[in-house]
């Protein structure tokens, strides 16, 4: 038999099993999800906008996946911490697979950006998605102007909604908390703004097509701040997701508002250079206006605008974090690998493979992630056949050895028994399920229900 650990319980730690489990070529495979959280679904349960609910169903097909008895999830279990580095994982399992994912976000590098008031972008979501890391106070929602600076999907999300309103919120798994901050918000203006125009900008045109739908909002885009944009002269040249997208900005730019008393201010050639600062907080952002250089890219101009912010969210990507144990490029943010096997000093490491955003940096949508999963098993699958992976003896069960070292692991009955409390939850409030925000609120449901099956070793509560 051979037993594969997979770090991370997302989407693509998830495709990995997947693929690992229903292949033909290696037979008797069993994987352990490991994941840091007591939940698992990564970024569809913690990053997905709660009113995206289409794509938070997607948590029911990755359930089919951890509920394969050949696969057991063990959700609290920190790798990299607590001694549980890749050595000791080689010990505990065959093969071990990353999919950490790209936990950090980056940073601008201009003065100011560490003001009050000035925040990431996945600080506010992790927020808004009841992540435990969060902190409870969430953002500061009490001045009427906030800018996001990102031209992505990220940047209409968390603009969505900080402008959709409390009431429209109250039916999905918004924790209580970030909904009552939200329907208490005194913002009523957010500047969404890119250093490139509309054909640099990754939105989706489903996405772009959603902030123009918000009841009582206006979106307004300054024809202005389309004139340099030379996709304009030729749209036949650039891909079909950016000639749909040129077409609804061009269509904002033509309308007039409705007077709306909220609105979105969809800014382009603005290059952030400085936060100001006003009474120890954030008080706006100094752009320098930028423009085409005619070689694919832009120049700045030397002129510059002040767009008033009392909320700064920084929207412009994230990196990877390193793996105590595991080699770190820090230019891509990524595991070095090929095909998915780690490479240490150039050489692949038997029994170690990367998946997902640590393998190839955070780049595309949930999908990308099934073929770079398959990819990965792949090489995996060939090693194990190639190399007699599975013939390296181990200890007969290796989620008791995570406990016997100190942990606390959550097995899916626990995970069941956090659903089972989130619905409580939201039954007690007058709404549908309703996320647990805190670390303790999960433990506790999770440990009490394992040790109530006879398994309070498993899901103790991390007491």
């Amino acid at each position: 038999m051979l037993r594969v650990a997979v770090v991370g319980s997302g989407p693509s730690g998830i495709y990995t099993a997947r693929a690992l489990v229903e292949q033909t070529r290696v037979p008797g495979v069993r994987v352990d999800v490991l994941d840091r959280l007591p939940c698992p679904y990564g970024l569809v349960r913690y990053g997905v906008a709660p009113d995206h609910e289409k794509i938070k169903s997607l948590q029911d097909s990755l359930r089919t996946v951890l509920e394969d008895e050949r696969v057991e999830f063990v959700g609290n279990v920190a790798v990299g911490a607590a001694g549980l580095g890749p050595d000791r994982l080689l010990e505990l399992y065959h093969a071990v697979v990353y999919c950490v994912g790209a936990a950090a976000d980056r940073a601008l590098g201009i003065p100011g950006e560490d003001l009050p008031g000035s925040h990431s972008a996945t600080e506010f979501v992790a927020w808004y998605s009841a992540h435990p890391d969060a902190p409870p106070a969430g953002v500061p929602l009490d001045r009427p102007c906030a800018v996001v600076i990102g031209l992505g999907n990220v940047a209409l999300d968390v603009t969505r909604i900080l402008l959709r309103g409390a009431a429209a919120l109250r039916g999905t798994d918004l924790p209580e908390p970030a909904l009552g901050a939200l329907a208490a918000s005194a913002v009523r203006e957010v500047s969404v703004v890119g250093r490139r125009g509309p054909a640099g900008a990754r939105f989706t045109t489903k996405e772009l097509r959603e902030l123009g739908a918000l009841p009582g909002v206006d979106v307004c885009v300054d024809e202005a701040d389309l004139a340099a944009e030379p996709a304009f002269a030729d749209p036949a040249a650039v891909p079909a997701v950016v000639r749909r997208n040129l077409s609804v900005v061009r269509e904002w730019a033509a309308r007039p508002p409705a007077g709306h008393d909220r609105r979105v201010r969809l800014r382009f050639f603005l290059r952030p250079v400085e936060l100001l600062e006003r009474g120890g907080r954030v008080a706006g952002v100094r752009f320098e206006r930028t423009g085409p250089d005619g070689r694919g890219g832009i120049r700045g101009t030397g002129r510059h605008e002040d767009v008033p912010a009392g909320l700064v969210l920084r929207a412009v990507g994230y990196r990877g974090v390193p793996i105590p144990g595991l080699p770190y490029d820090a230019e891509r943010g990524t595991v070095p690998n090929a095909a998915g096997r780690v490479l240490r000093d150039g050489v692949p490491s038997p029994g170690e493979y990367v998946a997902g955003w640590i393998k190839r940096g955070p780049t595309g949508v949930i999908g990308s992630n099934r073929p770079c999963a398959k990819e990965t098993a792949a090489s995996l699958l060939a090693d194990a056949a190639a190399l007699d992976l599975a013939a390296r003896p181990l200890p007969p069960d290796p989620v008791a050895a995570l406990r016997a070292s100190g942990l606390h692991p959550v097995r899916w009955p626990g995970w069941l028994a956090i659903e089972r409390a989130e619905t409580a939850l939201g039954r007690e409030l007058g709404r549908g399920r309703v996320k647990i925000a805190e670390w303790a609120g999960l433990l506790a449901a999770a440990g009490a229900a394992q040790g109530a099956a006879g398994g309070a070793a498993d899901g103790d509560g991390g007491e």
